[in-house]
């Protein structure tokens, strides 16, 4: 069907029929997996008994919050594990795995990475950038990390004699500001039986953002004691406004409630404010819109295969996350990509993005990101950090055809800025 809502150079519509009609059954499997998750959501919501009573905030302290308790039933019965902490009071990811971290961590204690450095924000929260503010490195905790193998993978063979002595294996699922692959859940089931094999007593921790319902398990359920991610990205579903999760085993996750609010108190306490219909609703809608963004995500490997760009992953490959990776090779390619999304979002997008010097980062970093919800990136959203090699990161879609043309959109703006080249 014809349509003039967008303009869109006849080259580039070509080139997206053709990535399109390469990624059909890619989606036809997005769909089997989608339609998979959204049963299990639906069992837990029955199975719970949610109900419209649950529906109503409370103020204050929030005693005998019906609805936050049956919010942390649900999704502990989703992510296959004991319990769940799902709050507002998260603030981001980054604020959920901080609270995990200082809730199971003590003065001595050994934090290992067995995915090599962590996501930029998390460094300061460790300690491994910034000094005197508060980081798990001034209350006394060691870090230490396995780095990656030069294909981007885990070294297997190294985590059982690299996990003695630590007290929290920590995976990030993720791939962050890196072109590395991210980890699929067979790849954490092996890492768990091999940190298993070299210190039983340890807790592993995976870093469970933009991973939630794009396969059919979850960590929780291949071997991970603890599991922590963002409701604005895909367990909100696109209705949550704020907020974040921490999930697994039951003692760490009542652990990690007396680090968010205080000892003796921890989930009993926290006004929900009306918040809970949103985070339900949201997580409902979760399966169905995750997988909008995962074929998102597609479409924009095999339309930047099709331009000429290395993508990671490739759009055959399969997923474990919604993040789409694109080496743009240019400050301007780069540049003109987000701007190019940005017209494409349903908010804001007259907003033209500029490199910013973002809290938490090392290098400026362009963000484009016309969201209903501020920040949440299972809304169409890219961005990138101003270094070589010029890679940015796409994520999210709350519809599919929305989604692609956000992609188009953003081939669009590098066409006319010269960082494509007609071939």
């Amino acid at each position: 069907m014809e349509q003039n809502f967008f303009t869109i150079d006849p080259y580039l519509n070509r080139a997206a029929d053709r990535a399109e009609a390469a990624c059909r059954a890619h989606f036809d499997e997005i769909d089997e997996i989608a339609q998979y998750n959204q049963l299990k959501v639906m069992a837990a919501f029955n199975r719970q008994g949610v109900s419209e009573s649950h529906f109503a905030g409370s103020t204050g302290y929030g005693y005998g919050d019906r609805g936050r308790e049956v919010l942390d039933a649900v999704m502990a019965q989703v992510m296959g594990c004991e319990d769940a902490l799902v709050r507002h009071n998260f603030v981001s990811g980054t604020h959920a795995l901080t609270t995990a971290l200082f809730g199971v961590l003590r003065p001595g204690d050994t934090l290992l990475s067995l995915t090599g450095s962590p996501y930029d924000t998390m460094e300061e929260v460790i300690g491994i950038r910034g000094e005197g503010d508060g980081s798990l490195r001034d209350f006394g905790v060691q870090y230490r990390q396995l780095d990656l193998l030069p294909d981007g993978t885990p070294d297997y063979g190294a985590v059982p004699d690299a996990v003695k002595g630590a007290k929290v294996a920590y995976i990030q699922r993720s791939r962050g500001y890196a072109l590395r692959p991210s980890l699929d859940i067979a790849a954490i089931e092996r890492l768990c039986s091999a940190v298993r094999a070299g210190n039983p007593g340890c807790i592993v921790m995976v870093d469970n953002c933009y991973g939630e319902f794009v396969e059919t398990r979850e960590p929780t359920e291949a071997g991970a004691d603890l599991i922590v991610g963002s409701l604005i990205k895909n367990p909100g579903g696109g209705l949550a406004q704020t907020g974040g999760y921490i999930a697994g085993r039951h003692d760490l996750v009542e652990l990690c409630a007396y680090r968010l609010t205080s000892p003796g108190s921890g989930r009993e306490v926290g006004c929900t404010l009306g918040q809970t219909r949103n985070m339900l609703m949201g997580l409902f809608f979760a399966p169905d819109v995750v997988a909008s963004a995962v074929k998102t995500a597609v479409f924009a490997a095999a339309l930047f295969e099709e331009l000429g760009f290395a993508v990671y992953p490739a759009h055959s490959e399969r997923r474990t996350d919604i993040i789409q990776a694109v080496t743009l090779g240019t400050p301007q390619g780069l540049e003109a990509f987000c701007q190019g999304i940005q017209k494409g979002s349903p908010v804001d997008a007259f907003v033209q993005p500029e490199a910013w010097d973002m809290p938490g980062y090392e290098d400026q970093v362009i963000m484009a990101a016309g969201a209903f919800t501020m920040g949440a990136s299972i809304e169409l959203s890219a961005d990138g950090p101003m270094r070589e090699p010029y890679a940015v990161w796409l994520q999210g879609g709350l519809t599919y055809h929305s989604g692609r043309m956000g992609v188009l959109l953003a081939a669009q703006s590098m066409l006319e800025r010269g960082a494509i080249t007609r071939k």
